[in-house]
């Protein structure tokens, strides 16, 4: 008589096996919607200030610039773990099922911007936290979904997909922003909201508990410390970027000073209250696991890598380079994503493969290599001159896509097979808490070192290069000595500032018409600033080769096996005194914990598994 299927043996029903593939549809569509939209408008920014009428250039106007971007991603690191707490205790489905909702609803309001200048601006910032709050209630919770809808020896391809899908949305993101917003920059949150009421129907009609609620409180304390201190952090950044008393940035500001200093306190107090309080937002006892700890620490530095590396190739491609090949400014963002496909088709293609492999062979090899290949690719990009050869610069990228996409499936697999099942909503937010405040954190410090990189030499450079063209010294001098930051915004939104600059001032009618054309053409600006620009990108690719090093070395001592720093920790699981169990429910061989790894990559158990 032949053996039953192993399916049943290990008395998963056929319906499991049906509802994990629709989990896996629907969480994937909610995570690439949400990432999405954390990428796609770093490109369209140019089509966004020009709909809402938006002076580049003009003082303050930079703060807009960076809250659109890192608004988002800050709403997301403070929200994820207190949302996956939620879905701990109330039903991951159920919180997921909201978040799209209010992912939705948010994304409608975001495509109707009824204002113009700075409260168009506004309007739009905060829509976008709006957005990024559904959008933390869908990836907070989607892996945990995942994790109790997949059998152990399938979990890691369904993980590998659901944070490929996370992160493809994010590369695509800069291809879809620049295709969408040559065509109308609503476009880009037009997007979201066919999509979003499909998957929002479906998810309440499809999904169902399949996880253990907790009971339990949420930490108030933790929650605010968190969220202001990570704030104030942020805010400090965007001031510092900012020209304060006669120096090219604001870190001489008192209150930039003061808000760093304030957010570092408040965050060192969140720990102190983590420790002490009975239901912590972050389960601080989670970190006694290897796994856990190493792999989020690779992937901090890989999230803040990664934010900072795209930002800056949006800067090289639309302010210099599409510019130097005779493209129009106003075109530059649509080519800008067009010419960023290999590194999106990099990921896409490494990232599911990687998910496979780290399910036979592991995940630390795959995970280390990864980031050792996302470091080489910085050192390439490093070297390669201001008016590269496409064709060297395309298979860089497209490497660093592959790197990206080694990485992430096995870290993400590694991470969450680390925990105890109770745990996996708070464990997934917490590992979203590190990418998100990566991403968000990165835009700042690479902007910061691309400005302290062109401080040196760009207002001389400015100087020499418009007298030269028959500029008065004058006011070659006081254009000389705009902040950096001035020119690297203008670069960002594809805006050529020399008309901009010189023609209310009548500065342009006591020119020749050659030197008109020459001042006012699309190669003069990008041809001076190229010098500066590239000291920067050494400084910027440099530390991101070192942030890559750093997450390689904390991927390979994640560990290869199991042992104390392993197990189940805080009051749940094997704390309880409850064995972890294999699918038949009797007590596990040499069970400690149910989250003990058992394998040589600590790909997720099945002894996590006892509630599914």
């Amino acid at each position: 008589m032949a053996d039953p299927p192993k399916t049943r043996a290990l008395n998963r029903p056929a319906g499991d096996d049906r509802y994990k593939w629709t989990a896996l549809t629907n969480t994937t569509a909610a995570v690439f919607m949400s990432a999405l939209d954390g990428s796609i408008v770093l490109i369209a920014l140019p089509a966004i200030f020009r709909g809402v009428h938006l002076d580049p250039l003009a003082p303050g106007n930079i703060a807009y610039l960076l809250w659109m971007i890192m608004g988002y991603r800050l709403v997301q690191a403070v929200l994820v773990v207190t949302v996956g707490r939620l879905g701990d205790m109330y039903g991951r489905v159920r919180i997921y099922n909201s978040g799209f909702a209010v992912f939705t609803f948010a994304s409608v309001l975001l495509s109707f911007d009824p204002f113009d200048g700075g409260h168009g601006a506004m309007w739009l910032i905060a829509w976008r936290v709006v957005q990024a709050v559904g959008g933390s209630m869908l990836t907070a919770n989607s892996a945990a979904i995942l994790t109790d809808a997949f059998p152990q020896e399938q979990r890691g391809f369904a993980l590998g997909i659901n944070q490929v899908a996370g992160l493809g949305g994010m590369f695509i993101g800069l291809v879809a922003g620049g295709l969408l917003s040559a065509w109308d920059w609503r476009a880009v949150f037009w997007v979201n909201v066919p999509v979003g009421v499909f998957f929002t129907l479906w998810a309440y009609r499809t999904l169902r508990e399949t996880g253990k609620r907790g009971g339990g409180r949420i930490d108030w304390w933790g929650n605010i410390t968190f969220a202001v201190g990570l704030s104030a952090v942020l805010i400090a950044i965007t001031l510092g970027l900012q020209p304060y008393g006669g120096h090219t940035m604001g870190w001489t500001n008192p209150l930039a000073d003061g808000m760093i200093a304030g957010g570092l306190v408040l965050l060192a107090a969140f720990v102190a209250i983590e420790k002490r309080v009975s239901a912590p937002m972050i389960q601080l006892s989670l970190f006694r696991q290897r796994a856990f700890t190493f792999g989020n620490m690779a992937g901090l530095a890989i999230s803040i890598g990664r934010g900072g590396m795209q930002f800056v190739l949006i800067i090289w491609l639309q302010g210099i380079w599409l510019p130097l090949h005779g493209y129009d400014y106003s075109d530059t963002p649509l080519w800008a994503g067009i010419f960023m496909l290999p590194l999106t088709a990099g990921f896409l293609a490494a990232g599911p493969v990687s998910g496979y492999l780290s399910d036979r062979f592991g995940s630390r090899g795959l995970a280390t290599g990864g980031a050792l290949l996302f470091g080489a690719t910085f050192l390439g990009l490093m070297l390669l001159p201001i008016n590269f050869s496409y064709w060297i610069f395309a298979v860089l990228i497209a490497l660093n896509g592959v790197a990206s996409g080694m990485f992430a499936s096995p870290n993400s697999s590694s991470i969450m097979g680390s925990v105890p099942a109770q745990l996996r909503g708070v464990a997934s937010g917490m590992r979203a808490t590190f990418q998100n405040s990566g991403t968000a954190v990165s835009i700042g410090v690479f902007f910061s070192l691309m400005i302290a990189g062109l401080a040196g030499s760009l207002p001389h450079t400015l100087t020499s290069g418009l007298q030269q063209q028959g500029v008065s010294a004058h006011v070659a001098t006081q254009v000389g000595s705009l902040p950096p930051v001035s020119s690297l915004f203008a670069a960002q939104l594809g805006v050529n500032p020399m008309r901009h600059l010189l023609q209310p001032g009548g500065t342009l009618s006591h020119l020749t018409a050659a030197q008109q054309q020459n001042l006012t053409g699309s190669e003069f600006f990008p041809n001076l600033i190229s010098g500066p620009f590239h000291s920067g990108l050494v400084i910027v690719f440099a530390f991101g080769a070192v942030l890559a090093l750093l997450a390689a070395v904390a991927s390979a001592l994640r560990g290869t096996g199991t042992g104390p720093a392993a197990r189940a920790p805080g009051p749940v699981g094997a704390a309880n005194g409850v064995p972890s169990r294999d699918r038949t429910g009797a007590p596990a061989a040499g069970a400690t914990s149910q989250s003990e790894p058992s394998d040589p990559g600590n790909r997720p158990t099945s002894t996590g598994e006892t509630t599914t």
